[in-house]
């Protein structure tokens, strides 16, 4: 006999054992009948609980300092990223910002902690009038400054500035007042 067989015969002689038992409910009432009353059962008495002894206080374990939701700092552009984001610079200076966009989209796959990289994707996607993906590159961007003042505070002016071109003028002052603060 196969392993596949015996398995097979195992399951339904185990399905027809759960199945020869005492048809209705497996719930049998205090008293033992088989006949359903109107109440349901009183809850079964607990005998009253007696003190238990103090149990020792478990070991203390040393805390950890949380560690932050983010880096201290994102990651330094390599000399690919470094050349790529400069081209960048210089397709967008002469107007030609989808080709700027593509570099700077490779220079984000070699450099994805990269807060630069991010801030200069928005800045093109500014030029190209695409101020949604504009705001949410700069958001990746300041989620990755860590505590680099200098680049929090150029992350959180160009997103007052996106902001207020969208017309988010609350939102806009939002992101000033937390550039002027750091």
């Amino acid at each position: 006999m196969g392993r596949s067989t015996r398995v097979g015969a195992l399951a339904t002689l185990l399905l027809l054992a759960g199945c020869a038992g005492s048809p209705g409910s497996i719930y049998v009432p205090v008293g033992g009948g088989t006949g359903s009353t109107s109440e349901p059962p009183p809850p079964p008495r607990l005998p009253p609980a007696s003190p238990e002894p103090e149990a020792p206080a478990p070991a203390q374990v040393p805390e950890r300092a949380p560690s932050p939701s983010y880096r201290e700092s994102g990651d330094t552009l390599s000399p690919a990223a470094l050349s790529l984001v400069r081209e960048a610079d210089r397709l967008l200076a002469q107007g030609r910002v989808a080709e700027a966009i593509t570099r700077l989209e490779r220079a984000q796959r070699i450099a994805p902690r990269s807060a630069e990289v991010y801030f200069k994707l928005s800045e093109a996607y500014v030029q190209a009038n695409q101020l949604a993906r504009a705001e949410q590159f700069t958001l990746k961007g300041l989620s990755l400054a860590g505590n680099n003042t200098r680049l929090q505070r150029a992350g959180w002016l160009l997103l007052a500035d996106i902001r207020r071109a969208r017309g988010n003028v609350a939102g806009a002052d939002q992101a000033e007042a937390r550039a002027a603060a750091l």
